[in-house]
Order: C-alpha cells, then structure tokens, then sequence
C-alpha cells in the first residue's frame, strides 16, 4: 500500500512538472512544426514526448519562454498560432528557409525580447502590428527579401537597441518615428531599397552608435541635426544620392570611428576630416563613377 501511494505521489509530481504546460501552446509549437516540415528538421521533435524534452524549447514554470532553431532546416511560413506562445522571451530562428511575412498575431508577444529570424526567405512587409512589442530589444531580420515600407510602429519599440534590416527589398522613405527609439545603439539598413531623406527626427536617438544606410536611394542634404548623435561611432553613407555640404559641426561628433561617405555627391574639403575626427580608423569619401575611375568629391567647385 505504502509503495502505491509513492508511485502515485510520483505520478502527480511527474504531472505538475511536464503537463502544465497549456493546450494552447503545446498545439501552436505543433503547428510551427507541421508548418516548416519538422520531419526534415536537422534535430527534429518527437511529439510524443514531453515539450521540455523538445530540442530548442525553452520551458520555465511551465511556460514555453524560448525557442531557439538556428540552422534546424525549417522550411515554410511560421504560423499565425505563434501568438499563442504569449509568454516567449526569445525566438531565434537565424539561417533557415522561412518565407512568407511574420503573422500579424506577432502583437500577442508582449514579453518578447529578442526576434531573430536572418537569413531566411521572407518575402512579405513587416506587419504593422510588430509596434506592439513593447518588451522588444533585438530585432534582426537580415538577409531575408522583405519588400514594402518599414512601418511606421517601429517606432513604438522604445526598448529597442539593435535594429538589423540589411540586405531585403524594403522600399519607401525611413519613418520619422526612428527617432522615437530612444534606446537604439545600433541601426543597420544597408542594402535595401530604401529612399527620401534621412529624416531629421533621426537625432532623437541619442544613443546610437552605429548607423548604417549603405547602398540604397536616400538622396538630399545630411540634415544638421545628426551631429547631435554624440556617441555614433559608425556611420555609413556610402552608394546613395546624397548631396550638398556635410554639417558643419560633423567634427563634433569625436567618437567616431568608421565614416564612410563615398559614391554620394557631397562637397567641400572632405579629406579634412580625418584630421578633425580623432579617433577615425576607416575613413572613405570617394566617388567611383561609371567610367571606373576614381574622383575625390573636394575638387568639385561648391554651387554655393
């Protein structure tokens, strides 16, 4: 009699510690499996057995709070379930084969820190819903083929520090609500087809350190208000339609490390400032025209 009751007190144990964890999120780790081909997966799930034995999933006091499935060959569209895993932290599924958008029930994520899902094959517009990641900090979706605008509730992420967007299809001009990121250090919009002017809302983000516009169609004049990002370490300008003069108080911005202007249409005596900028390791602002040959923007004559 003694020896059932510990089998059954061991049984309750056993219950509390694997089957708490909800219907709902048990069937939407389910349909993401389903959705991406987990039988194809390289560490693949058996569903027969507990979620915490589940590779890549995270379970704390019976809540899934992670899921990390990087390089796991998963190929298919995340499902519209996910949002039902309301209690994730982290989701990391860098260098898969995802397509298809992130599903605007992403909204439901409100304890989500980090969103990492580079080097996939998404093709759609981010959701306008992504705004309601208040807990968000990392937001890493390079290399992917993203088209649309960068929606304007990106700027609702005040907690945001890492923002990595490189390397998609995103059109349309940067919003002004950029500068609402008031905790972003790091900015990384290279390689998109990104256009209009930086806006000069820009400055808000007092915190940045690296931003990085490379190779896409912003044009117009640098506005002066980017001087006052004071700890930018890097700035990347390179293979757009800038024009015009640089701010005049671009020497202010001392902690500089990495200027990189070439292939733009800015003026002036630019090879100065490396002079000005004590602590500049890579400093390019050469223009390569389509003759191959290489002309330094300070020997053209100021229209001004």
């Amino acid at each position: 009699m003694k020896t059932a009751k510990l089998t059954m007190l061991f049984c309750f144990v056993t219950l509390l510690s694997f089957g708490n964890i909800s219907t709902k999120e048990k069937e939407a780790l389910k349909d993401l499996y389903n959705s991406t081909k987990g039988a194809l997966w390289r560490t693949t799930w058996n569903l027969d057995k507990p979620v915490l034995e589940w590779y890549g999933v995270v379970v704390k006091d019976n809540k899934v709070i992670e899921l990390n499935l990087e390089f796991n060959n998963l190929r298919g569209k995340i499902p519209a379930s996910i949002g039902d895993l309301v209690h994730l932290r982290h989701v990391n599924f860098f260098r898969n084969r995802i397509t298809g958008a992130i599903p605007s029930t992403i909204e439901n994520l409100k304890s989500l820190q980090s969103l990492n899902i580079s080097f996939n094959m998404l093709n759609e517009p981010l959701p306008n819903e992504i705004g309601e990641l208040k807990s968000l900090r990392q937001l890493k979706l390079f290399m992917n083929a993203i088209g649309g605008e960068i929606p304007s509730t990106i700027g609702q992420l005040s907690h945001l520090k890492t923002l990595e967007l490189y390397n998609n299809q995103l059109t349309g001009e940067l919003p002004s609500t950029i500068g609402d990121l008031i905790n972003l250090k790091e900015m990384l919009l290279s390689s998109n087809k990104l256009s209009g002017k930086l806006p000069s809302s820009i400055s808000n983000a007092k915190t940045l350190e690296k931003l990085s516009v490379f190779d896409n169609n912003f044009f117009g004049i640098l506005p002066n208000s980017i001087c006052n990002l004071i700890h930018l370490e890097e700035l990347v300008l390179s293979n757009n339609a800038f024009y015009g003069n640089l701010p005049t108080n671009l020497a202010s911005l001392i902690n500089l490390k990495v200027l990189l202007i070439g292939n733009n249409d800015f003026k002036g005596e630019l090879a100065l400032l490396k002079g000005q900028l004590p602590n500049l390791k890579q400093f390019d602002f050469v223009n390569v025209n389509n003759q191959g040959t290489i002309a330094t923007l300070d020997e053209e004559e100021d229209d001004n």
